[in-house]
């Protein structure tokens, strides 16, 4: 009998396809720290995923395509899979390529870090599909290089996010709540958000990871602790994005944030019946809705 090491690797040297799932983020708090010399931004801020999601297929090719069922993302060098593939490909010394086909279902430009998901598991999922291997180290590496928030999605679980995004403390988040998404198709630039937010490291902070861990059966102190430094410009710019969020807290949400740098606006309920009526009233307008499950721990 051959031994298992040899078994596995005669049956994932045949396997033709794959397919997994990347789920999307919500942002607990982010702060805007300073401008550093490099052009990139200090933070801090909580990752948190949730079970939307997009599904990524992989299939064998000689070269690195991208399919994607959503127009607004790019098929060429310019989508973050693409080049992910390449540099992989590059990085070792890999002759074949793949078809990476997107099934997008998390919206773009909504801050709730897409791309940047389907980067992180694609860095996962593709050095095995290909039968190589790569180390950690070189593995963020290339994650950073893509963007700043798509080491996050490297490993499961909710991170304390420091640096450019980059510096991650993962820890286990479960939310006792109701958590409703809402997407007012509005596309907001990260490079836009950044380039108008006014950075503020004297701005008081709390201990983001404490307060989440310690503090969620306490809203108050959600709405009085944590604040997301994007709001107040983005806001200006797009009064829609505020009506989101007052919308979900007339409707009896707990606490309600924009995520990362917007679009899409979250709300916190105790109480279901109240997260469907805030559900039917944005519904109306014709935004998207997403009930998300609180006790999803990806």
């Amino acid at each position: 009998m051959e031994s298992p090491s040899v078994l596995s690797f005669f049956i994932f040297i045949h396997q033709s396809s794959l397919t997994f799932f990347a789920h999307a983020k919500i942002n607990f708090g982010l702060f805007i720290l300073e401008r550093r010399p490099d052009g990139y931004h200090d933070i801090e801020t909580v990752f948190h995923r949730i079970d939307l999601s997009d599904e990524i297929e992989l299939l064998r090719s000689p070269e690195i395509r991208v399919i994607t069922t959503d127009p607004d993302v790019p098929s060429n060098e310019r989508n973050i899979c693409y080049r992910a593939a390449q540099i992989l490909r590059h990085q070792l010394g890999v002759k074949e390529g793949a078809t990476i086909t997107l099934r997008k279902n998390i919206p773009v430009g909504a801050g709730l870090g897409g791309g940047s998901a389907d980067a992180g598991a694609l860095l996962r999922e593709l050095p095995g599909f290909w039968g190589r291997s790569i180390e950690e180290p070189a593995l963020r590496q290339i994650a950073l290089q893509l963007g700043s928030d798509v080491p996050y999605f490297l490993n499961p679980g909710s991170a304390l996010a420091r640096g450019r995004g980059e510096l991650l403390d993962y820890f286990t988040l479960d939310i006792p709540y109701t958590i409703l998404l809402c997407y007012p198709h509005i596309h907001v630039s990260t490079a836009w958000a950044y380039a108008n937010v006014t950075p503020d490291a004297n701005a008081s902070q709390p201990d983001l990871r404490g307060l989440l861990l310690h503090g969620l059966k306490t809203p108050a102190r959600l709405v009085r602790e944590l604040r997301n430094d994007f709001e107040p410009v983005v806001f200006r710019h797009w009064p829609e994005i505020l009506g989101v969020k007052e919308a979900m807290l007339r409707c009896g949400a707990q606490y309600a944030s924009m995520s990362g740098s917007g679009s899409a606006v979250f709300g916190l309920f105790s109480n279901l019946d109240a997260a469907r009526d805030a559900d039917g009233v944005l519904s109306a307008k014709g935004y998207v809705t997403f009930h998300t499950n609180a006790h999803f721990l990806p």
